[in-house]
């Protein structure tokens, strides 16, 4: 939708930049400052909303539109109740994407984009701390509102001066690209390819339209050397039998980066069968909070089909019990034991750290405290490294990870809706699917009405992505005693885990309420698959 940039301080006015040693600034005053935040231009006023309200921006920046599939999608009458949400805004600048000539009206101080770029000034900086506020970011909203993660300059850009240059071997004649969302944390780290010799390209639309390939079409027509991706488009591309050396050598491609969710050894096959022996094809692993992965490619490595190849640089990694012991060949919780240089420098408001502490430290009751991320890792005896997904109630979707607290409060707006609990399944394939349970009021049906409802609900609220595979009805979702849904010990039922060792019913408010997730296990189980 835009950025908001130049956020308040809690509690006070603009946040200065303030130099080294608590010196005032020499010479003119920076020309262009600000701590900025983004989210999708896909995404609902709601959900935006709920971000930005938290950072209470002074400077919106927002798209009149975008294209995707095909279509265009106007977008100002989202960008308007954005505006009216936000009351401490003072300008608006409209990027007249679709068509120009969009119309101002209820946009407040609004300005298009190239009237705002008309006010040149020389350029002119200030010296600010290491650890000085960035750029705001989101967490995936599982608990509540989501988070509004804080990055600092100096963290950020030692964190992705070392990812670019050494993992990911960015070279001078190099071309990135890294098909990504705004709403993803990988468009930071791309734009950070920046810090190197490489160019970098960015792409604007749909990466299946018309069709799959039509992504590798790109890849060839910019004549890409490192192409970055989902595993999810990786996997779709080999399932739908697309030949990526079919209208194109790409004679330049040398590296496939794969992202967002873990990828299958078939998929390995394929991309070697594919695009030949010679290609490096390098797996990462990380998240939206620390803008990097802790786990990824090594150029000078071997690949090992089905493994990530190492632990990154100063990224101390490990697989934990949950007894907090680390483990090597099992699955575990990915842990981090001591800092690393981008994880945050705190939550925007969170002025005690006490959300900041729960969020990420809170798990294991151990001094020093260390960092639970919420993925299951496996560590091999050789170093090589095997994620298998998250092992909290945190949606995936093409590699975005999104909370559920906002798909609940949207679905829950409409009248037949009482209750409701997602999940989100990972299949063999490398791929996922969002499946939406849901409780409704005396006298209504989970109808294709309802079905379509729900659906345009979500995607109006939320985003396209909320939109779930599936909807199934229930007649209560399951709790504990204190009222909290058992996302993940469903989760795990679904997926084939043993129900003795994920759930405990004499802790549930209703026993009764897990049967119909129990009789959909074993039905699954018995069809091999869903």
């Amino acid at each position: 939708m835009g950025g908001g940039g130049g956020a308040r301080a809690p509690g006070g006015g603009p946040t200065p930049p303030t130099p080294r040693g608590g010196a005032p600034p020499r010479g003119p005053p920076p020309s262009l400052g600000a701590i900025w935040s983004v989210v999708a231009p896909e995404t609902g006023a709601a959900s935006a909303l709920d971000r930005f309200r938290q950072i209470d921006p002074t400077v919106l920046i927002a798209v009149d539109g975008y294209r995707y599939g095909g279509r265009e999608v106007d977008r100002l009458d989202t960008v308007r109740r954005m505006v009216d949400g936000l009351p401490t805004l003072d300008r608006v600048v409209l990027v007249e994407h679709l068509r120009p000539g969009s119309p101002l009206a209820g946009l407040g101080p609004a300005v298009t984009w190239d009237d705002f770029c008309r006010e040149r000034t020389p350029l002119s900086f200030a010296r600010v701390p290491f650890d000085h506020p960035l750029w705001i970011l989101y967490s995936s909203g599982t608990t509540g509102v989501p988070k509004p993660i804080v990055h600092g300059h100096g963290g950020i850009v030692l964190e992705h001066l070392k990812k670019l240059h050494l993992h990911v071997d960015a070279r001078p004649d190099d071309r990135v690209l890294w098909f990504t969302s705004t709403g993803w944390m990988m468009w930071n780290f791309l734009v950070g390819g920046l810090l190197t010799d490489a160019a970098i390209v960015l792409y604007d639309g749909s990466p299946r339209h018309p069709d799959t390939a039509a992504m590798w079409d790109v890849v060839e027509a910019t004549r890409t050397t490192c192409f970055g991706t989902s595993a999810g488009f990786l996997a779709a591309s080999r399932a739908e039998g697309v030949r990526p050396r079919a209208h194109g050598a790409l004679a330049r491609l040398r590296a496939v980066g794969s992202t967002g969710s873990p990828l299958t050894p078939e998929v390995f096959d394929w991309v070697y069968e594919e695009l030949g022996p010679d290609l490096w094809l390098f797996s990462s692993s990380g998240g939206t909070d620390v803008c990097t992965s802790f786990i990824g490619g090594v150029p000078t490595l071997p690949v090992v089909r089905g493994e990530l190849q190492r632990r990154s640089l100063g990224a101390p990694v490990a697989a934990w019990d949950e007894d907090a012991r680390p483990v090597i060949g099992e699955r575990g919780e990915l842990v981090l034991t001591a800092p690393m240089p981008s994880m945050p420098v705190k939550f925007w408001g969170d002025v005690d750290g006490t959300r900041y502490h729960d969020a990420y430290f809170a798990h294991y009751a151990v001094d020093p405290p260390v960092w639970r991320h919420g993925d299951w890792l496996e560590v091999g005896p050789h170093g090589g490294v095997v994620v298998h997904g998250r092992s909290d109630a945190t949606i995936n979707r093409g590699g975005i990870r999104m909370g559920t607290s906002e798909l609940y409060r949207s679905v829950l707006t409409l009248d037949p809706v009482v209750d409701a609990l997602a999940v989100d399944l990972a299949d063999p394939d490398g791929t996922s699917r969002l499946e939406l349970f849901v409780v409704l009021a005396p006298g209504h049906e989970l109808d294709e009405e309802l079905r379509r409802a729900i659906a345009a609900r979500l995607r109006a609220d939320c985003s396209p992505r909320h939109v779930p595979d599936a909807v199934h009805r229930i007649e209560a979702v399951p709790r504990t005693r204190t009222g909290k849904p058992l996302e993940v010990p469903v989760k795990r039922l679904l997926m084939g885990a043993d129900p003795g060792r994920v759930v405990d019913r004499a802790a549930l408010a209703d026993p009764g309420a897990l049967e119909p997730f129990l009789r959909l296990a074993e039905e699954r189980a018995g069809g091999n698959g869903r």
